[in-house]
């Protein structure tokens, strides 16, 4: 491995701390599906209870519904995203990361109803453009966000796909109350941890390989990557929209295929680690 054939957004001697605790992934994926058959879990979620947190950092995802045909839905990248975030967030950081018994990261699925939302100071929603929200899910998730939490929205494309999940988003954060800009590398979240240069355009794996090393998977319609912020009067982040890429795959893929990973898991696990840094210190 050479730091030349890491990408420049991140610095080379973070590139190699962040790419030398990546290179024993390759078989990640199979542990994750074994695991699952061996614990009886491969129709089942991870759902937490009170006795489930033990002040350790959880991975806690949104399950929600979907109503339009903008996507997969929630479960995208689950659950080999999460666990690895999880894992490469214990290595990297000093953020300390809730482990089970079997060495694995608890990470949970929950919705918006649920109690224990308000456990979690970071969740986070996949391809969130067919986003739905019941009535009674629109006040919980607002007062989640006022009290402190984090919503991280990842992995939706094109216009469409961007004014579906506003129109659900603004029921929410209503418009007169909540701003939402783009955050260009000036802001503070793409140097908590690893100096991050700009938002990646990040493709599915199967996108990328099968169209020959294409990252925009809308055309045209989808050609320039944002991170987007709804910000509360005091500046502070409620919601993060990386819109026209897919954070999570970089996660999720790292193990399976070498150059996709030195293309993308690198600048991928810099800013996701940079953005759960953000969410727990913000």
């Amino acid at each position: 491995m050479t730091v030349a054939r890491l990408r420049s957004a991140v610095r080379p001697a973070v590139a190699v701390a962040v790419a030398a605790a990546l290179v024993t992934v390759a078989s990640l994926g199979v542990d994750v599906a074994a695991r699952q058959r061996r614990q009886g879990q491969s129709n089942r979620f991870p759902q937490p209870t009170e006795s489930s947190f033990d002040g350790a950092f959880n991975f806690c995802r949104v399950a929600f519904q979907t109503g339009r045909r903008r996507g997969s839905g929630w479960s995208v990248d689950y659950p080999r995203a999460d666990v690895n975030l999880s894992i490469r967030l214990s290595e990297l950081t000093r953020t300390r990361v809730s482990f089970d018994a079997d060495k694995e990261p608890r990470h949970f699925v929950l919705t918006l109803t649920d109690p224990s939302l308000y456990r979690c100071p970071f969740v986070m929603m996949t391809e969130p453009g067919g986003l739905v929200l019941d009535e009674s899910e629109v006040l919980p998730l607002r007062h989640y966000l006022q009290k402190g939490g984090f919503l991280w929205v990842d992995d939706f494309w094109g216009d469409a796909a961007w004014s579906g999940f506003e129109q659900e988003i603004r029921r929410v954060l209503p418009t007169d109350q909540y701003q939402w800009r783009d955050l260009d590398p000036s802001h503070p979240i793409f140097r908590t941890q690893f100096p991050v240069a700009d938002v990646k355009q990040i493709p599915s794996i199967n996108f990328w390989g099968g169209t020959g090393g294409n990252t925009s998977e809308n055309g045209s319609d989808s050609r320039v990557p944002h991170a987007r912020a709804f910000l509360d009067k005091e500046g502070r982040i409620l919601v993060l929209a990386t819109h026209n890429t897919d954070y999570g795959d970089s996660w999720e893929r790292e193990g399976d295929d070498p150059d996709y990973f030195y293309t993308f898991s690198v600048d991928g696990y810099a800013f996701g680690i940079n953005v759960v840094l953000y969410a727990l210190t913000h």
